[in-house]
């Protein structure tokens, strides 16, 4: 297996987007779509680091690149809506609908992780590729290594956020609702456009139509992981 390059001093620390998602944690209302997505993912962010700083990662520059590269994406889709810029497809369903009152905070933080790992993971991985002058396997490592945390986290926010046992009947919609999206299955396909992007870097028109199909298609499952529910 081929190794990465040096990793380049501006992706060298996440201490940069640790404190931006602490600023929106500080700033937003909790009951925020936004906000509850935030938590869960600073909560991730704030993992990974501690991981990193263990020796967890077999290659840690590589992983601080791929964890930098991919938290900038989230930032950079909330930083578009606050400048009045269209964000991806992906996230516009969660900045739409974060304040609906019918959707609960379970589906929130769902949506958000279906964005992130849907769309942007994707991306971060090919970001980090051209970055570190390495190919999508060198990081395979790295990637199982944050998708695993992210699955341990995902149990936890549905343990935090689900409503209590009387409300989660079989026939009740969240119930039905959440039980169709699965973060295993996200990250599998995630790896798999990664690697299809990667191949398509050649062919940059072939590579952002897939890119645009992606951003679409994680979107609209985000749309509907925030169908507003009955109380």
């Amino acid at each position: 297996m081929a190794h990465c390059e040096q990793v380049p001093a501006a992706v060298r620390t996440v201490d940069t987007v640790l404190a931006r998602m602490r600023v929106l944690d500080a700033t937003l209302p909790a009951r925020d779509g936004v906000a509850v997505f935030n938590r869960v993912y600073l909560t991730v962010t704030e993992a990974v680091d501690r991981h990193i700083d263990g020796g967890r990662f077999p290659d840690a520059g590589s992983a601080i690149a791929l964890d930098v590269r991919f938290a900038q994406r989230y930032l950079s889709a909330v930083d578009a809506l606050e400048d009045g810029r269209r964000p991806p497809a992906c996230w516009r369903p969660l900045f739409q609908f974060r304040r609906h009152p019918g959707v609960r905070p379970l589906q929130f933080a769902l949506a958000g992780i279906n964005a992130h790992i849907g769309h942007d993971l994707a991306l971060a991985v090919v970001d980090t590729c051209r970055t570190l002058g390495c190919e999508p396997v060198d990081l395979e490592d790295e990637f199982d290594r944050v998708g695993d945390l992210l699955v341990t986290l995902e149990e936890r926010v549905r343990e935090e956020l689900m409503p209590g046992p009387d409300l989660l009947q079989i026939a009740d919609p969240l119930t039905h609702l959440l039980g169709s999206w699965s973060l295993d299955r996200a990250r599998d396909a995630t790896w798999a456009a990664a690697r299809a992007l990667w191949a398509l870097r050649r062919l940059p028109d072939v590579a952002g139509e897939f890119t645009d199909r992606l951003d679409a298609a994680v979107g609209f499952a985000g749309r509907m992981l925030l169908t507003p529910l009955p109380d």
